[in-house]
């Protein structure tokens, strides 16, 4: 869009494993989590390799599947019960503290409330990153805080990052319920029209952006799996790629 070309933020070139590769991980954690040796770790990253999905994208190394599952057995040692839409209660909270506190100053500084809610362990939420404008899953809604002008913001931590990356997010405009994998037997559930997410990789970065459907061609299944070709186009820089299933996810109202 004519932008000027931005360094890259860190956590692009970290973000390597695919919505349905994270599912899968994530169902081998419940099924496996007393097994998690250099074996387990070895036939993970052979399995993930292998699926159709990897064809011409770059190979996963072990020491990143074992980092993924060590942190996020980390992760859930320090979990806490959550309540089931932590968003809502930032909205609600925000709503009853705006409308019943002073009228603002003229200062354009907006207000931090500092209040914390914990983990939303399902991570039912991504949030779009101002840095680079690819969508994130959010593990935890820090604080939130009203503009001035009304709006509401959050401070989310991203799934996978350190307080580091951090970042202050429009909860109208860049937080939604997190977008859905597809299975090999929902190539159905995709239309041309349709706004997917898509995971676009490259030598630099491997992150998730919005995109549009605009043309599809269906093919028969084989034992692989789902073999149709979608041709999309990226929203923040309107370029056209051809991308199989394994990397797209639709959003929920689909």
């Amino acid at each position: 869009m004519g932008k000027p070309v931005r360094s890259r933020p860190r956590r692009s070139q970290r973000t390597r494993f695919t919505r349905s590769e994270i599912r899968q991980m994530e169902n081998l954690l419940v099924e496996k989590k007393d097994e998690l040796d250099q074996i387990f770790f070895q036939n993970v990253t052979k399995e993930l390799n292998v699926a159709s999905g990897r064809a011409g994208s770059r190979a996963i190394q072990m020491e990143q599947v074992q980092k993924w599952f060590q942190s996020k057995k980390r992760n859930q040692a320090t979990e806490v019960t959550s309540s089931p839409n932590p968003l809502e209660e930032f909205i609600n909270i925000s709503d009853t503290s705006h409308s019943n506190s002073a009228p603002e100053s003229s200062s354009d500084l907006p207000k931090d409330t500092g209040e914390k809610v914990p983990d939303e362990t399902n991570l039912e939420f991504e949030a779009r990153s101002s840095r680079d404008g690819a969508w994130y899953d959010v593990a935890t809604f820090l604080t939130h805080r009203v503009l001035s002008s009304g709006e509401l913001e959050v401070r989310v931590r991203y799934q996978g990052f350190g307080a580091e990356e951090d970042e202050w997010v429009n909860v109208k405009k860049a937080v939604r319920e997190r977008s859905v994998p597809l299975e090999s037997s929902e190539c159905w559930k995709v239309a041309v029209g349709d706004l997917v997410l898509c995971f676009q990789e490259n030598a630099e970065q491997a992150t998730y952006y919005d995109a549009r459907v605009i043309e599809i061609q269906r093919k028969l299944h084989d034992i692989r799996g789902c073999r149709c070709l979608f041709l999309i186009q990226y929203d923040h820089d309107q370029t056209e790629e051809k991308v199989n299933l394994r990397r797209l996810c639709r959003r929920p109202a689909n």
